[in-house]
């Protein structure tokens, strides 16, 4: 066509309108570029352990376990049986569960007194004074049951949700959710955790990225006090900028080794390890030092006695660590609970270790303001038959036991659940191991239906296909 021959197809008007929304939408697409290249350069400078927003607003921004291991019997601690004293020396007189680790015989009465306690009246054993005096701040869960009755089964059951697979254990779910408040320490601290029945498993991160495991303070064989954050020492002979420049190297070889091999958790996992040792050169050190705690401090959780000093300064430790921005809070109590005999004797023991720094830790966080955002967890991995194992012990029960809850978003001096009339099976308001789960992390702010992790080619959570939120506990 010739040129000459062209008829425009917009007048004047129609060319400057168009002309001018396209000036507008080029400069629409400048900003939206400019806001990608920025979240961009955001994303590459969080770390894994940066904070993360929750699903809803949370009650608790940090948990503290204090896990029995072993198993605390219920009937001899906080579900108190009048029928079994009663009955003692009787017949079970209903049917056992298959499933038992040796033969056990009749019924046996607690060699424990019980008394009320608080406002609450909650019956607690004799052995337990010191959290007696502290039942109005917890909430006892009496109906607890769980899937197996083997130690290193029910261990990882509770600590991951799976009594049967390598899972992420509970304090990596959470820190993977939410990250944690002190980019500084990990978001994720057990303290002299236990060697046995499922080991590393249970605080490892598993198919989640290594980030987020649990970083162990010595192990169950080494006394509190010498239980120590492993990180790179700050050699007198090698100065922090030295390190600093070797450690740039470092990940700069280990940045192109991920250029060529593409995305691998394992190396990105270790290059954080480094760069996170490296920070907490200025934070650990000074925080495992505790001799900043006032005399009266140290006294309240028994550090100047020898029965109480190694948990007590387990559970002081636990204090620091979230008052310094640490998510996940494990104190292990290992080995100790697993009376198949010496049952008196052995439950005292364990009891009077524990029980004045438990109380002590409730009592310094109600003080500093911290319980109302905290979320203390006790118990073990299951509890103890009511029959009789040999003259003076008691079997594992997984069917019926008692953990409790305080703190944040939890009613307080409340029990809920019951164990029939001995304290065997848990027949009302029943709370499986999945529905404890789920209502820690809906207290947290996370819903246990969305925290996922694709792997293996399917969707994995810590409540699995299970879990309902206690919602009778809630405050």
């Amino acid at each position: 066509m010739p040129c000459n021959s062209f008829t425009p197809v917009f007048n004047r008007r129609d060319l400057l309108k168009s002309t001018a929304a396209g000036f507008g939408s080029l400069a629409l697409a400048g900003l939206v570029a400019e806001e990608s290249r920025a979240d961009a350069a955001a994303r590459k400078q969080a770390t894994p352990l940066s904070l993360k927003p929750a699903h809803f607003e949370p009650k608790a921004k940090r948990v503290i376990f204090l896990f029995m291991h072993g198993g605390p019997s219920q009937v001899d601690t906080f579900d108190y049986k009048p029928l079994l004293e009663r009955d003692h020396g009787k017949p079970l007189p209903f049917a056992k569960p298959r499933v038992f680790s040796a033969p056990t015989g009749s019924l046996l009465k607690s060699p424990f007194k019980f008394r009320q306690y608080g406002e609450s009246g909650a019956w607690v054993s004799e052995i337990f004074p010191h959290i007696g005096g502290q039942v109005d701040n917890l909430c006892m869960i009496n109906g607890m049951h769980g899937s197996n009755s083997r130690h290193g089964g029910a261990l990882l059951e509770l600590h991951t949700g799976s009594d049967t697979f390598v899972r992420p254990s509970m304090g990596s779910w959470i820190t993977y959710g939410l990250g944690t408040e002190n980019q500084d320490l990990p978001g994720f601290i057990t303290m002299c955790p236990t060697l046995t029945h499922g080991g590393v498993n249970a605080y490892s991160s598993a198919f989640l990225p290594a980030v987020y495991a649990g970083t162990p303070l010595g192990n169950a064989s080494i006394p509190s006090d010498q239980a120590r954050i492993p990180f790179i020492e700050n050699a007198e002979k090698q100065s922090r900028s030295l390190q600093r420049m070797e450690l740039d190297l470092l990940r700069e070889m280990n940045s192109d080794q991920l250029a060529s091999t593409g995305p691998d958790s394992v190396l990105e996992s270790r290059i954080e390890s480094f760069e996170l040792a490296f920070r907490m050169q200025s934070a650990a050190p000074q925080l495992q030092d505790i001799s900043d705690e006032t005399a009266a401090t140290q006294t309240l959780y028994g550090l100047d006695q020898p029965a109480t000093r190694n948990f007590g300064r387990q559970c002081l430790m636990a204090r620091r660590f979230i008052e310094q921005g640490v998510r996940f809070v494990q104190c292990t109590h290992s080995y100790k609970w697993d009376q198949h005999g010496n049952l008196k004797a052995d439950h005292s023991k364990n009891a009077r270790e524990v029980d004045q720094p438990i109380a002590a830790l409730l009592i310094d966080l109600k003080a500093r303001g911290l319980l109302e955002d905290t979320l203390i967890l006790w118990g073990g991995e299951f509890g103890r038959t009511p029959v009789a194992q040999g003259d003076d012990g008691r079997d594992h029960n997984p069917q019926g036991y008692t953990m409790w809850l305080a703190g944040a978003g939890v009613k307080t001096g409340i029990r809920h659940g019951k164990t029939d009339d001995y304290g065997y099976y848990a027949v009302e308001d029943k709370v499986h191991l999945h529905d404890l789960h789920a209502t820690m992390l809906h207290l947290l702010g996370l819903d246990h239906l969305k925290l996922t992790y694709k792997y293996a080619g399917r969707d994995f959570r810590l409540t699995d296909v299970h879990g309902e939120i206690v919602h009778d506990i809630l405050a």
